[in-house]
């Protein structure tokens, strides 16, 4: 005989759209408390919770929440973003300036993001709402969803802050990383720099996903010549900015650090979450890779930051991160061509000169 919960269950697929509403509002805290009441019928009630998100504003807001907290579970992950036709009308719902769910819709797409086929996105396309001025790569759409956000100028319901989250997984897929470094041709502009910009910005989420993001494209090491260029993505002054405190510097040192960082306000605070400050170091490191990173950095004195950095956050990460940074810094380095001199090509047989991705 079915338990009380699992007759709950069964109806939020009934015809009445007031018992739908109230079923699936009701089982909102056992997504979390006892999720393996959806997991009956080969996941059915899953797949009706998937047809929910297009009913009723409030049905589909509590489908939606039972959704992210089912999607924890691999085996409920993996049937949600392996269905195609699911995942075409979140990302259509999604793009909807009018869409009152649409924050709710991102945190599930970030939660589907973590299965490696949904890489797939990287050539993915629809229409594009002409209020969103993106193309029809929805790649674009969502990098212009997460601007817009920002200033809530798109969907007066959304911030879209987690789609950072999205950008995050989906770039450790080398296909999605070439996106963020190549000049989009409806706009001529590198998505990179569009997210460069939040690692200062009020929402935790948004800096922790942009730091995750920069980080993972990171590791392309030729595209490290286009994230040190000034006229291209110029990336250090959006990495240095967060790490640095108010610290005062001497004269020679802070004369020779970027612009950007010569001129703080005494106020100036790093970045509260010790996580990001962490990532931020060690793509720092990651772009100390080639020797003309490892070069600029000496030259504006990156050092300096990354001692102060060390020696003020309490936090056994960053300063393992910042120690790790210090060390290829200060390292002596031999001329090119003269035994000793440190390897750049990606052919070198040492394993501890390689980047591996953890």
């Amino acid at each position: 005989m079915a338990t009380e919960l699992e007759e709950l269950v069964g109806f939020i697929a009934h015809q009445n759209p007031q018992i739908r509403k109230l079923a699936t509002e009701n089982l909102v805290p056992y997504s979390t408390e006892q999720p393996s009441i959806f997991k009956t019928q080969e996941l059915l009630p899953v797949k009706h919770l998937k047809f929910l998100i297009r009913d009723h504003p409030e049905i589909a807001e509590h489908a939606l929440t039972i959704l992210i907290n089912l999607t924890v579970d691999q085996s409920v992950l993996k049937f949600v973003a392996t269905d195609d036709k699911f995942l075409g009308i979140l990302l259509g719902n999604l793009v909807d300036p009018a869409e009152a769910n649409a924050n709710l819709l991102a945190m599930l797409l970030a939660n589907m993001a973590k299965w490696d086929g949904l890489k797939s996105i990287a050539t993915r396309k629809q229409d594009s709402p002409s209020a969103l001025q993106s193309n029809e790569l929805v790649l674009n759409q969502l990098l212009d969803l997460f601007v817009k956000g920002a200033d809530g100028t798109y969907n007066k319901h959304a911030d879209f802050d987690y789609l950072a989250y999205v950008l995050a997984d989906l770039s450790k897929h080398p296909e999605v990383r070439q996106f963020f470094i190549n000049k989009q041709d409806y706009d001529g502009v590198v998505p990179l720099n569009k997210i460069r910009v939040f690692t200062e910005h009020k929402s935790d989420i948004r800096r922790k996903g942009v730091a995750s993001t920069i980080k993972n494209v990171a590791f392309d090491v030729p595209a490290h010549a286009a994230f040190l260029d000034e006229d291209q993505v110029n990336i250090l002054p959006y990495l240095l900015l967060p790490i640095t405190g108010n610290e005062e510097y001497d004269d020679e040192d802070t004369t020779g650090m970027l612009p950007d960082l010569q001129l703080l306000p005494p106020d100036k605070q790093r970045d509260p979450d010790h996580n990001i400050v962490q990532t931020h170091v060690e793509t720092l490191t990651l772009l100390t890779t080639t020797r003309e990173g490892r070069e600029l950095m000496r030259s504006i004195k990156v050092y300096p930051i990354i001692r102060e950095t060390h020696l003020r956050v309490d936090n056994e990460g960053v300063r393992e991160a910042c120690e790790r940074l210090v060390n290829v810094l200060m390292a002596d380095e031999a001329e090119p061509g003269t035994e000793g001199a440190a390897a750049d090509n990606d052919n070198d047989d040492d394993d501890d000169d390689r980047i591996v991705e953890v």
